[in-house]
């Protein structure tokens, strides 16, 4: 379920949102990174994800969120778990004022490039890094960095 972004607003001034990362390596172990346009992490390489929405199972978020953010089908029992992790920031897809708290779950998939599609929509740009060349970018957010170090 989508809020409207006053109740939105409210949420993540008062709760952790809970989201899912995508760690998305190619079969040479290179990683997918987007450069964000919005906040959080505006203007930082970072891994694509989102939230998972009230009432929506881990599941169906994992797959929503692979279709959603790389035009990719596959379901979570292809992925490899990679552990929780929290993501402080302090601002918000609000602005400055109000500052986000995620609890993360990152999970690993392989795939082809061929088989991805791309949206703009968070990320004016994509790339694959070396894994050794992110740990050093300072323009990857430490965030992102955490899953790989």
């Amino acid at each position: 379920m989508f809020l409207d972004n006053k109740i939105f607003e409210t949420v993540i001034d008062s709760t952790p949102l809970i989201s899912i990362d995508l760690v998305v390596k190619n079969p040479q172990g290179q990683a997918l990174l987007g450069f964000r346009t919005n906040r959080p992490a505006q203007d930082y390489w970072f891994v694509p994800g989102g939230r998972i929405q009230k009432n929506e199972s881990m599941k169906h978020a994992f797959t929503r969120l692979c279709q959603h953010e790389l035009g990719l089908t596959c379901s979570i029992e292809q992925a490899t778990f990679l552990g929780s992790y929290e993501h402080f920031y302090n601002d918000s897809v609000f602005g400055e004022h109000v500052s986000t708290h995620y609890v993360v779950l990152g999970y690993e998939i392989i795939v082809d490039e061929s088989q991805l599609s791309l949206p703009t929509e968070q990320h004016s740009q994509y790339q694959w890094f070396d894994v050794k060349t992110l740990l050093t970018q300072d323009d990857v957010h430490q965030h992102s960095k955490w899953y790989f170090a």
